[in-house]
């Protein structure tokens, strides 16, 4: 059976075609740019849509699709953390009692910085989002560590992210430098 799985692959790799996502029931490993962390689980991933991110998912939910992406510039290389934190804090509209959640932590030898946003999302040309987008979270993060630092995203629902957020936080606490 696995030399058949492992032939149906090899045949569509050769035809061109690309395998869909499979939906995994424990977290899986992946390697971006010398960092390694635990995917959550149902998250899948899926081919990056631009050169910028080093790795992409889809997390699906209740209230739509979210997604996910890794981003690293080379080391020492993509901006201060307190920059990038405001770029992200500008892409989102906040509503009066929104939450607005930052908080710092060391895992692994690496120094984590996150935030946890909820509101309407701007349009964004940079991301080629050109709506406005209510009902909308992000969770982000700054990882600092030897090779960093690396940009972790997600953006989507809010009913769909406002779950993910304890799945998100073990994924960072998973990382660790290869």
């Amino acid at each position: 059976m696995a030399r058949l799985a492992l032939a149906l692959a090899a045949a569509l790799v050769v035809a061109g075609c690309q395998q869909q996502p499979v939906d995994s029931s424990e977290p899986t490993a992946v390697t971006v740019e010398k960092l390694t962390l635990e995917l959550p689980e149902g998250w899948q991933r899926t081919e990056p849509t631009s050169s910028m991110r080093k790795l992409q998912a889809r997390i699906p939910g209740p209230g739509g699709d979210a997604e996910f992406a890794v981003f690293h510039f080379g080391e020492g290389q993509g901006g201060d953390v307190a920059a990038n934190m405001q770029r992200w804090i500008d892409q989102i509209e906040f509503a009066p009692g929104a939450d607005t959640h930052r908080e710092e932590f060391s895992a692994n030898g690496m120094t984590i910085y996150w935030v946890n946003f909820s509101g309407t999302l701007k349009p964004d040309p940079m991301t080629g989002q050109r709506e406005r987008r209510p009902n909308s979270r992000m969770l982000g993060a700054v990882i600092e560590g030897p090779g960093g630092p690396w940009f972790l995203k997600a953006v989507g629902p809010d009913a769909t992210l406002k779950g993910q957020r304890d799945a998100f936080l073990r994924m960072l606490e998973s990382a660790r430098p290869e």
